[in-house]
């Protein structure tokens, strides 16, 4: 496994990242899950990334009892707030009072004393920035949280944390987790050279696609029984936009690419997000230990620009590139 700097703090992390959205405490059973993490421990894995909305809290609930017993010091834990964790009307969003209500269940959860980075999982247009930052910057005070980072924050938003956080005396944003991949590349136009500037490093989410990068689904044909667009817990959703013949039959061109490279196609796509010198980490899931296994030997591939150049090529008009796509909601949900 290889290592990268969390931005520009001193946090070193692993460049292959665990994350357990849409997979524990909702698409694969707590054996599976607990299966899942040792994997990832025994590949050198040591940044575990959560959240506590994923599968309405469960997956962080998973993910420690998963972690139990393992040397916390050799661990970076993750996890964000935003998202509504209950019924109320402050059980949601960026205020003082669910950021501290959130982190004291999450903590309950993990089974931890702190967290490694906590992340605002959406910018919250309902709260002021300042007020947000400050709670964040108390937890860090508190000893609760160790670095504070953001997740789909657009980069006029990031750049206004940044300021604050200089006048204030704030600790300072040193990460932001965006969706990124060879088909998804939003980010590249306005919040990687802003973060590059800043400091701010980026843990990418979704570095295959949801699975379309792997080749497995074929233009044309209906998608495999149990993969991720024949979930209907939510899975297909964040899928199915992906799920097009020009789309599918594209990524069927990069199979010659990952071949010639002796690569499995979810290697070259992990690779790929890694060579992008503003990413810390890419995050995968996974259902299966192998899955976990296949994935980190994309840990410190070099692609050279030929092969950039070939991926740039075969995929031309479907990559998505408008950072616009970047959005939080106008109001909580």
């Amino acid at each position: 496994m290889e290592f990268r700097h969390l931005g520009r703090s001193g946090l070193k992390i692993s460049e292959i990242s665990y994350g357990n959205w849409l997979t524990h405490g909702s698409q694969v059973e707590e054996d599976a899950a607990r299966a899942c993490v040792h994997a990832a421990l025994d590949e050198g894995i040591t940044t575990f990334d959560t959240a506590d909305v994923y599968a309405g809290t469960r997956a962080e609930e998973v993910l420690g009892r998963a972690l139990k017993g393992q040397r916390r010091e050799g661990l970076e834990i993750f996890t964000k707030v935003y998202w509504p964790t209950g019924p109320g009307q402050n059980d949601r969003g960026l205020s003082r009072k669910h950021i501290f209500e959130s982190i004291h269940g999450s903590l309950r959860r993990l089974q931890t004393d702190y967290v490694d980075l906590y992340q605002a999982h959406r910018f919250d247009h309902s709260t002021p920035l300042e007020e947000t930052l400050r709670a964040f910057d108390d937890l860090v005070r508190q000893g609760k949280v160790l670095y504070v980072g953001v997740s789909e924050w657009r980069a006029d938003e990031i750049a206004r944390a940044l300021k604050i956080a200089d006048e204030m005396g704030f600790d300072r944003i040193v990460s932001n987790q965006p969706q990124y991949s060879m088909l998804w590349r939003v980010i590249e136009g306005e919040i990687v050279p802003l973060c590059e500037k800043e400091g701010v490093g980026q843990i990418v989410w979704s570095p295959i696609a949801q699975g379309v990068l792997t080749g497995k689904y074929l233009p044309g044909q209906p998608p495999p029984q149990g993969s991720r667009a024949t979930d209907d817990k939510g899975g297909a959703n964040f899928v199915k936009r992906l799920m097009t013949d020009d789309v599918l039959s594209r990524v069927q061109e990069l199979k010659p690419v990952a071949a010639d490279l002796g690569l499995t196609m979810a290697q070259l796509a992990v690779a790929w997000v890694l060579q992008n010198p503003n990413v810390s980490s890419a995050i995968v899931g996974a259902s299966r230990p192998e899955q976990v296994r296949d994935n980190v030997k994309a840990a410190g591939v070099k692609l050279d620009a030929d092969v950039l150049k070939r991926i740039d090529d075969v995929l031309g008009p479907v990559v998505e590139r408008d950072p616009a796509k970047t959005v939080s909601p106008q109001t909580r949900p």
